[in-house]
This record gives C-alpha cells, sequence and structure tokens, in this order.
C-alpha cells in the first residue's frame, strides 16, 4: 500500500479567524477530490507559528522539513520571511506551497524554482476599488487606518488604483497606537477635521471586530450616507458584517469572490464545503479548494516522490475554479483576478449586495509598483488578520 502524502503547514494564530487553518485543508481536501473524513491519502502535520513572524515560522519549517520529513512544505506565511524559508526549501530539495491573502504586492529579487504561492492577492482589489473611487466619487479622498494595518501595503495599492484614474492629491490618517490600550479607537480628533473639510469620499481600513467597531462609530458620527464610505475587503466579508447587520448600514467595497456568484464551479465548490463544513463557505475554504484543484492533477507524480514533474507542472499550470483562472508560480505571471465594486446596504438584519461596475486587474511586476517596495523596506511579518 502506498504511504499518504506527507504536508506540512506552517500554521499562525488569528484572532480574526480561529479556524482559517482547518477551513483551508478541508477546502485543500475537498478540491483534490477527496473525502475530508474519510481519505488516507494525504495527511497534514501542522506546526504552530505563533503570530507568523519569522524565526518561529523558520523553526517550524525546519521541524517540518528535517524531523517529521514531510514531503512537501506549505501554511499560511507573509511575503515579508519567505526568504527565510526558502533555502531550507532547496536544501530539502522538496516543494513549498505558500499561502497568504495578499496584504502585500509580491516582490522577488530571487524567485526559487521550488516555491509556490496561493495568493489572495488583497492588493488587487484595494486597486480596483481605488480606481473606481476616483472615476465615481473625485479628487481627494481620505484613507483612515491603524498603525497595523499601515505596515502592509494594501493603502499602497489602493493609492496606485487612484493615481492611475488620475488623481492628484489623497489624505492619509494613521490612528495612534496605545500599546497600553491596542484596541482604544480615538476618532474625535479625525471626526472634527471631517466636519470642517469633508472630502469626497473616506476610505477604511481594518481588521477584524476594530473594523466592526469603527463602522459603529462612522454611524453615530453623523457622515454615514453623507460622506461615501469605502471599506477594505475583508471588513465587508459576511461573517464580520453579521455583527453589524442590524443598523442600516451603507458602505462600498471591492471583493474578489462572492459566496452568492452564481458560476457553476463556484455553486459546486459551495455546496461541497458547506455540506461538509456544516459552515458558510469563506475566502480560506475557497483557496484550500483552488490549491486542491491544481493538485489533484499532481497527486500521482506527488505519490511517486516525482518532485521534478510536481514543480514543472507548478510553474505552468493553471485551474479554471470558482472564481477564473488561477495560478500559483509567479514568473507565469499570476492569473489576473476580477473584482466586483459593491454597494452592501444592511436593512431588517440581512446583507444586501449590488454589484455596481467590475473592477481591473494589475501585474505585480508593473513598473508603477517598484516604488512601494521601495518605500516599504519594513513592514509586519505576521500575515494579515493573524492578530
Amino acid at each position: 500500500m502506498q504511504p499518504a502524502l506527507s504536508i506540512g503547514f506552517l500554521t499562525p494564530y488569528s484572532g480574526v479567524y480561529p479556524t482559517w487553518s482547518a477551513h483551508l485543508v478541508t477546502g485543500w481536501l475537498l478540491g483534490m477530490g477527496l473525502d475530508p473524513v474519510r481519505q488516507r491519502t494525504v495527511q497534514f502535520t501542522s506546526e504552530y507559528t505563533h503570530m507568523g513572524g519569522a524565526r518561529a515560522s523558520v523553526d517550524a519549517a525546519r521541524k517540518l522539513l528535517f524531523f517529521n520529513n514531510v514531503d512537501i512544505l506549505s501554511g499560511l506565511i507573509s511575503y515579508k520571511i519567505a526568504p527565510d524559508i526558502i533555502p531550507l526549501v532547496e536544501n530539502a530539495k522538496r516543494p513549498a506551497f505558500f499561502f497568504d491573502m495578499g496584504e502585500y504586492i509580491p516582490h522577488f529579487p530571487y524567485l526559487s524554482p521550488d516555491v509556490f504561492y496561493a495568493s489572495h492577492q488583497l492588493w488587487q482589489s484595494e486597486y480596483a476599488l481605488g480606481k473606481w473611487a476616483h472615476s465615481h466619487f473625485g479628487d481627494g479622498g481620505h484613507i483612515i487606518m491603524p498603525a497595523y494595518e499601515a505596515g502592509y501595503h494594501l493603502h499602497s495599492a489602493f493609492r496606485e488604483g487612484v493615481t492611475a484614474a488620475g488623481s492628484t492629491q489623497m489624505m492619509f490618517t494613521i490612528l495612534p497606537h496605545n500599546e497600553n490600550d491596542p484596541k482604544k479607537m480615538e476618532l474625535d480628533e479625525l471626526f472634527t477635521k471631517l466636519a470642517k473639510d469633508p472630502p469626497p469620499y473616506i476610505h477604511a481600513i481594518f481588521a477584524g471586530n476594530m473594523g466592526t467597531r469603527f463602522l459603529e462609530k462612522w454611524i453615530q458620527s453623523g457622515f454615514h450616507k453623507k460622506i461615501p464610505l469605502l471599506v477594505n475587503e475583508t471588513m465587508a466579508y459576511d461573517d464580520i458584517l453579521e455583527d453589524i447587520k442590524h443598523v442600516n448600514l451603507e458602505i462600498y467595497t471591492s471583493m474578489m469572490w462572492m459566496r452568492e456568484d452564481q458560476n457553476k464551479a463556484n455553486q459546486l465548490f459551495v455546496k461541497k464545503f458547506e455540506s461538509v463544513a456544516q459552515q458558510p463557505a469563506n475566502i480560506y475554504a475557497l483557496m484550500g479548494y483552488e490549491a486542491g484543484l491544481i493538485w489533484r492533477e499532481l497527486l500521482p507524480y506527488a505519490r511517486k516522490k516525482d518532485w521534478t514533474a510536481v514543480k514543472q507542472q507548478l510553474r505552468t499550470g493553471m485551474i479554471d475554479g470558482p472564481r477564473g483562472q488561477k495560478n500559483f508560480y509567479p514568473a507565469s505571471g499570476f492569473a489576473l483576478p476580477s473584482a466586483n465594486i459593491l454597494k452592501i446596504t444592511t436593512t431588517n438584519n440581512k446583507i444586501n449586495k449590488l454589484i455596481l461596475d467590475q473592477g481591473a486587474g494589475m501585474r505585480y511586476d508593473a513598473k508603477e509598483f517598484e516604488m512601494i517596495h521601495n518605500e516599504s523596506l519594513t513592514g509586519w511579518q505576521n500575515p494579515f488578520l493573524c492578530i
């Protein structure tokens, strides 16, 4: 009997999505056509990486590769720590297949032929929203975010979208971080400024329940529905809005996947996942499922440990999944996702979504993004939402 294919999984903690890894792994197995409960074809070994920093992730990767001797290294990591892990992967001569939400615009001073990336490309969502915001609401928008969110590229990608649409000015407010009270959200001074000089729109970027708290304060501020509010995609996920759907909310966002999308491949994924997990399909389940679609094709080679064939197919292969085409190797271009620009309202405890427009993607290696990498030499090591 052939031994199970072993996948080592770097697993950081997320207070926002504590069950993300279980959902991702379930999606991965379903995408491979395997029963997550009964299958014995693939074995996952999880290794906890705390908040996903470099040291914890490297130690966990070393243990998985050289102590557990896994066939494939995977998990959720930030692009910022990939250079620290790549030497271990290349030394082991096995493939690595990493996930990320896309909080950073990819940048590869060295691109390893052994390392592959399943990115949600959140920055693409921000770029599309910025481009639409300028053309729809005009110049001079105002971005609001805490210090944590400011450490990523989401606001930079939004600004690039705005600039591409012809903007010449943009305001930024980074809320002060209080180490003694990290959840403190002091908005009075900002609201006073907005009252004196209202911008054509506000773009808010907050993670987790900080986003819900911002929306509550925004509704109480008197600006709600007077100044259009655009929010980062993760603030508008159904499970986040669940806590606030009792209020009469009106926001705009950009989203690269919708559970409601009626295309056949998406409805098949949603039905499969929800019948097994007994929970609504979400972005992590989708990322796992997309990975499973390509690994389903790779399984015969991987089980024979033919890593040359596996890596070759990962470099050139593309899947047609629930949200269209997707590939996993940067040098092959990363298939450009399309983003729906949405108006979301909540009435009578219901979340209503209206698609207003279709946003355009942008190649990650476009020269316009070089400035962002040059400006942002630092940044958080923990993957987005791992707080």
